[in-house]
């Protein structure tokens, strides 16, 4: 029986020894990942076996992103992860799951992410299979349309792509910069961010990770594997491959990202899905780039002043500098990106 001193070691070393079958007096817990939500991962090793700890607050089932829904009926987690697992994507073994614990035992992949892996491996090859892999999960999912998956009964929208927006406008640039834009030029931001979600709002939308970027992916034995999809939704075909290539953790140049785009069209049309237009998919691209990565370095801010972690605001800077470079491709919001210099260091 647990005593109310129990240590959260403790307690992990005795959830291996019941879940995993190790021994709880020999288990070593170590810390793998807190991240920007709630939940934090640990792993629990003991002679060359071991597993990792998703450790989740009471409240699980919330999700730590905004959406337009109410409360699932079940652990997000565990739901998307049965969708995705049968639809062929590789996604981490989970070997038990204790609601009133809020533990979860699952594979341990290792310790290399994608952003890892790209500091010593072939670019090129890396981000081809990401592509790919996220290609292949787009196709299938559009064909494999599953309401008992709870991606498929919530979604982007005209409100919650403004509602995110208003975010950064509150944290990434008047708390960030401590400056109070003037009547016009907020005017200016309201009619902008008014049509950049009116025109996001109508795009297709299918099963999206919301998420899909280099912290997301592990590479373990020789496969990538998809992790934190928990928030999954409907979204357009470009989000999760703007997550991807215009990575806050990872700048990666205008030449290879086009690259990129056309071998995930590519990709799409290989799996049977109808690509569309390249030209339109780029001006869609960017247009999602601009309210992704506004939102993310907003976002970044508010992780710090309410959170108290600053971890991510070093990578506020690279969110706002591709914003810079894809209102390039969008003229009509010459206005935004005018009002955007004067408050964000990085557009000057």
């Amino acid at each position: 029986m647990s005593s109310g001193t129990e240590s959260l070691d403790e307690r992990l070393a005795r959830f291996a020894a019941r879940a995993g079958g190790l021994d709880e007096r020999r288990v070593r817990v170590s810390l793998v990942k807190q991240d920007a939500s709630n939940r934090s991962y640990h792993r629990v090793a003991q002679d060359g076996r071991s597993f990792v700890v998703m450790v989740m607050p009471v409240d699980a089932s919330r999700s730590e992103e905004v959406t337009s829904c109410g409360p699932p009926p079940e652990l997000p987690f565990l739901n998307v992860h049965r969708y995705l697992a049968r639809v062929g994507v590789p996604v981490p073994i989970i070997h038990r799951y204790e609601p009133a614990a809020g533990l979860m035992l699952l594979e341990d992949l290792g310790d290399t992410t994608f952003e890892k892996a790209l500091r010593a491996g072939d670019r090129e090859d890396l981000y081809g299979r990401a592509v790919d892999l996220l290609a292949g999960l787009r196709a299938r999912a559009e064909r494999d349309v599953d309401p008992s998956c709870l991606a498929f009964g919530r979604a982007f929208d005209r409100n919650l792509y403004r509602w995110e927006l208003d975010h950064f406008y509150v944290w990434g640039l008047v708390a960030r910069t401590g400056r109070q834009p003037a009547t016009p030029q907020r005017e200016v931001l309201d009619r902008a961010f008014d049509r950049i979600a009116a025109e996001l709002d109508r795009l297709p939308q299918g099963f999206t990770h919301r998420d899909y970027q280099s912290r997301n992916l592990m590479v373990s034995g020789g496969r990538l594997v998809v992790i934190d999809f928990q928030d999954a939704l409907l979204g357009p075909r470009t989000y999760d491959l703007v997550a991807l290539l215009r990575d806050s953790y990872v700048e990666l140049d205008r030449p290879f990202v086009e690259r990129m785009v056309a071998r995930y069209l590519d990709a799409l049309g290989a799996a049977g899905a109808d690509p569309g237009d390249r030209a339109e998919f780029l001006r869609e691209f960017d247009l999602l780039t601009v309210q992704r990565k506004l939102k993310d370095g907003g976002r970044f801010v508010f992780i710090d002043r309410v959170k108290g972690n600053p971890g991510f605001l070093p990578s506020i800077p690279a969110s706002f500098r591709y914003v810079r470079d894809a209102l390039r491709g969008r003229p009509e919001l010459a206005e935004l990106a005018s009002v955007l210099c004067e408050y964000v260091p990085e557009f000057t």
